[in-house]
């Protein structure tokens, strides 16, 4: 079945427009003061009139608790304080959460949820300490304050995943367990930046072991054309919506296979995502759209675009795909312009917001896109797509108390919630789209390379780049898990050695046992077997500090 859509003809004028404007420096620098603003507005209001409660309400000015009564804005909120310099509140408020945040509480927690943002937000908080200024442990960053409350976060996530498939339940709650089998697609891949971060920080393997299995359960239950649905039940591995397509209940899944192999330098979740995107163009792809289409057939089911799929063409630019992530962006912001912000559902067909699905709730999807896309191609049409985002939220959604969620994006009705991702994502998003030269970037203020030293003695070379942004925009250091991780096999096999030598004098082959078992360490993979074919290495690994000089992706060793 072939959709005829219909484009907008008012995109080339918009294109064509945004592109005749060139972005100077000091532009650029009065749009970040703009977005900080922005920033301090919602922050502010969360703290004088939400906090401690998870969410603030903007018209009433008063807070909510939604995904688990862990002061949720304000951990989401944490590293965005540093990516806009603000090292002293980033001190107060990491102190202060250590000495505030409960995790043993009598609530059904969304394990989805907290992952992304409560153990993601103090994983990222935990790297970035340094820069912060933060006092940090000897063996930063393989232990830290906000690295053990990381841990004890997602180790209260870990009986969600005790399934016959291994895929987690939904939701936890191990006061009450309520717990149902059916859960989103997303909802059972989207665990292996986290987990895996933790276990090669911390050397406890169970994390990233729980999120592999999971994935490797989920991708035995795709169709035989190479889909997957949108909510399956965990238990018995049935889909329960077999809509397939790129965006909710599905989205970070996809995201995640892609980053976890950069991150991770692992073939085996690049060629997962590689199998699933060919399936994807096949079926889904028309005209530079993706729609819904029966997972087992590949016919339309659902002709929209969803707000949530706009994190693609930014996906699509970390793998090259270039061009066609560029058309699909056109399209996308097409919609934003008709309507001042992206509804959750837009009928291709008839030009239309979906009945019920009208509303936007400050997601940061398309902006996150235009963050990569201007990155990739330095073309200054995406800042002008980022202006035009920030005054269109001032001008609809801001309020005396922080930034509303849009109820109706067709007459601009707002809705009583501000959600923790517009502080986490949104803003860092913009933030950093008029930010060529941020250290997140691999910059520092002056435009040179930045990094920081770390590990044991400072042999690790930390923060010089290649940040890999989790789901809910918290970056994560992929340099500090090799550097861990290294350090943790290091130590055992020369433990081995010298045990083995005030044995017998001599060294034996136990002394190599740990490499060949250790299931986290140079390999970047965990559980390898024998005979498996050997990885490609997606990324630089790390470098001791010693032989770290770096000149123009060149490193140089002592005797160089």
């Amino acid at each position: 079945m072939r959709v005829h859509v219909i484009v907008p003809p008012l995109l080339l004028w918009i294109l064509n427009n945004a592109a005749a404007q060139h972005f100077a420096e000091e532009q650029m620098a009065a749009v970040r003061q703009r977005i900080k603003s922005m920033f301090y507005h919602a922050y502010d209001s969360y703290l004088n009139n939400a906090f401690p409660y998870d969410e603030l309400r903007p018209l009433t000015c008063d807070g909510q608790d939604t995904w688990g009564s862990f002061s949720l804005t304000l951990i989401d909120a944490l590293d965005t304080l540093l990516v806009l310099g603000n090292r002293t509140e980033f001190q107060r408020v990491a102190t202060l959460l250590q000495e505030s945040v409960d995790f043993d509480i009598d609530v059904n927690a969304s394990v989805f949820e907290t992952n992304i943002r409560v153990v993601g937000g103090l994983l990222s908080a935990h790297m970035l300490s340094g820069k912060a200024g933060m006092e940090l442990e000897p063996n930063w960053p393989c232990s830290g304050p906000l690295l053990r409350m990381a841990e004890d976060s997602a180790r209260k996530l870990l009986p969600a995943f005790q399934t016959p498939t291994g895929m987690p339940y939904g939701t936890v709650n191990r006061v009450s367990p309520t717990e149902t089998p059916v859960t989103c697609t997303a909802g059972v891949g989207t665990f292996i930046l986290e987990f895996a971060t933790l276990s090669r920080l911390t050397g406890d393997t169970v994390f990233e072991e729980v999120a592999r299995k999971a994935l490797r359960s989920l991708w035995k239950t795709r169709s035989d054309i190479g889909l997957v649905g949108n909510h399956i039940d965990i238990v018995t591995q049935k889909w329960v919506a077999q809509d397939a397509g790129i965006g909710a209940g599905v989205d970070s899944y996809f995201e995640y296979l892609v980053k976890g192999a950069i991150m991770l330098q692992d073939e085996e979740l690049l060629q997962m995502f590689l199998e699933y995107d060919r399936a994807i163009q096949n079926y889904t792809h028309f005209d530079d759209w993706y729609l819904w289409v029966q997972m087992h057939k590949g016919t339309v089911t659902m002709p929209v675009f969803q707000s949530l799929e706009a994190f693609w063409p930014g996906l699509q630019s970390l793998l090259g795909n270039l061009d066609s992530a560029v058309r699909t962006f056109q399209n996308y912001y097409s919609v934003w312009r008709q309507f001042g912000g992206l509804p959750e559902f837009y009928s291709i067909p008839q030009g239309t917001t979906v009945d019920k699905r009208e509303g936007y709730p400050l997601r940061p999807e398309l902006i996150e896109s235009a963050m990569y896309l201007f990155r990739a191609t330095g073309d200054h049409t995406y800042l002008q797509l980022g202006l035009d985002a920030l005054e269109s939220i001032e001008k609809i959604a801001k309020t005396p108390c922080g930034y509303a969620s849009v109820k109706d994006l067709r007459d601009h009705q707002l809705d009583n919630r501000m959600e923790s991702f517009f502080l986490a994502e949104t803003i860092k998003y913009l933030y950093l789209l008029f930010d060529p030269t941020h250290f997140l970037h691999g910059h520092d203020s002056d435009g040179n390379v930045s990094w920081e030293e770390g590990g044991e003695g400072g042999q690790c070379v930390l923060g010089a780049g290649g940040y890999i942004f989790n789901t809910e925009a918290h970056p994560l250091d992929p340099a500090a898990l090799y550097c861990c991780s290294r350090h943790t096999q290091d130590r055992r096999e020369l433990r081995d050695i010298l045990l083995d030598l005030s044995q017998d004098g001599r060294p034996s082959k136990s002394a190599n046992r740990d490499t060949e078992t250790q299931p986290t360490g140079r390999s970047g993979r965990m559980g390898s077997k024998a005979g498996e074919k050997k990885r490609v290495l997606l990324s630089c690994p790390v470098q001791p500090f010693s032989a770290r000089l770096a000149i123009l992706g060149q490193v140089f060793s002592d005797n160089t």
